[in-house]
Formats: C-alpha cells, sequence, structure tokens
C-alpha cells in the first residue's frame, strides 16, 4: 500500500468518524483531495486508491493536469478566479468554490451564456473579516443576493470560507458556526435552498464537519507538504 493511499484511508476514517458524531452519515461528506503544485504522477495515485475528486487553487495546473488524467475524474476551483481565465476552465470544472464579488459572478454568468453551460457555484465569504482574503463580508452578501439570483446561468449551491489558522479546534469552530448560521439565513433571504458547506482543510476538516461541513478540502494529510 502507498503512502497516499494510506493517508486517504486515515482522512477517510477520520471523516467518517466526525460525521458520526455529528449524527451524519459520511456519504454526507464530500473528500476533496487539494492537490495544488502536486505532480500528475502523484495525483494518479490517488486515483489509483480511489480518490476522483480534486481541487486545485490555480487555472493553470487545471489546464496543465486535466488532460493528462482520466476523464472521470471531478475538477473544483478553489482559488481566486481572475476574469481573463474563466473562458478556460468553465468547461473543465465541477464546481468553482470562490466566487468572491458580483462582478466575478457576473463575468462568470456571462461566459458561461456564450459557452452554453450552467456553472455550480460557492459563494466565498471572508467569515474574519481579514485583510488579506477574498470574499463577501456577511453584511455584503446580505445586500448582494438578490443581485447574485439574478444570474441565471449559475447555480449557486451554498457557501465556502477559509477561517484563521489556528491549531486549536475550538478557536476555530466559531467560524465554521458563523458559516452555517449565514448560510440558513441566506436560506431564509433568498427562498433557496444551499445546501454546500465547502469549510475545513487538513487541521481542522474534523470540526467542521461536526458544525454541518459538506465539503471538505484536504491536501497536506493525504499528499503531504508543497513540492
Amino acid at each position: 500500500m502507498s503512502e497516499i493511499q494510506t493517508n486517504l484511508e486515515a482522512v477517510r476514517e477520520r471523516i467518517s468518524a466526525a460525521a458520526t458524531r455529528s449524527g451524519r452519515a459520511a456519504l454526507d461528506v464530500e473528500l476533496l483531495a487539494v492537490s495544488k503544485t502536486k505532480p500528475v504522477e502523484i495525483l494518479q495515485e490517488a486515483v489509483e486508491a480511489g480518490q476522483l475528486a480534486f481541487g486545485e487553487n490555480r487555472v493553470q495546473e487545471i489546464l496543465l493536469k486535466h488532460p493528462q488524467l482520466a476523464s472521470k475524474l471531478r475538477w473544483h476551483l478553489i482559488g481566486p478566479l481572475q476574469s481573463n481565465k474563466v473562458r478556460k476552465v468553465l468547461p473543465l470544472v465541477e464546481m468553482i468554490h470562490a466566487v468572491d464579488s458580483l462582478a466575478i459572478a457576473k463575468d462568470i454568468n456571462r461566459i458561461a451564456g456564450e459557452l452554453g453551460l450552467h456553472p455550480k457555484v460557492l459563494i466565498e465569504i471572508n467569515v474574519a473579516a481579514e485583510s488579506s482574503k477574498h470574499g463577501f463580508s456577511p453584511d455584503q452578501i446580505r445586500e448582494q443576493l438578490e443581485a447574485l439570483y439574478e444570474l441565471d446561468r449559475l447555480y449557486i449551491q451554498g457557501v465556502m470560507c477559509i477561517p484563521p489558522f489556528d491549531l486549536s479546534m475550538e478557536k476555530v469552530r466559531p467560524y465554521f458556526v458563523h458559516l452555517r448560521e449565514l448560510r440558513d439565513d441566506l436560506q431564509k433571504r433568498g427562498g433557496a435552498l444551499l445546501p454546500q458547506l465547502s469549510m475545513g482543510m487538513s487541521h481542522d476538516f474534523e470540526v467542521a464537519i461536526e458544525e454541518g461541513a459538506t465539503i471538505v478540502r484536504v491536501g497536506s494529510a493525504i499528499f503531504g507538504g508543497r513540492g
């Protein structure tokens, strides 16, 4: 058994245990293997271990890796998206996680119309109001939710966040609670279900699951550090 297969099995077991603690099934949580900076050969090891959903931060890496791997793989763009990259990446990804402004949402909507696509997207929320992070503030998303729903090519699936890094799970937990409660509020305001909560990474995905995560973005716990 390869190291990556061993790591994947360990992560899946941790997902299952966290889901059980929150009264949910492991199948309710999708594991997204964050493969940024990793070569195709490493991803192939994960594929052989049964992992089919991958997350990349940069469009360039998706464009490079997509044609080299099996067509059955499902790609998610989890980093910021620039307007000039939308047309290239839109046909290749199952979901865009980091719609961080109304402007980029409008660009995605327009180009999706030109390409005949209906992309699934998540709205990024800057839960801690960090100047170094992208995303809508809670007030901004409440104010602009109606405008987002007017973009008829987008399937808005839910919300995502990247909370401040902290190895203390209990210090991170309130940010996940905040995102879940904000999602619930947005559902009431918009009158539409937002089933997806993309939150939790290698160091905090278990507490994210306990607080309702439906997608966890796990990189180093599967692949090791960057390189």
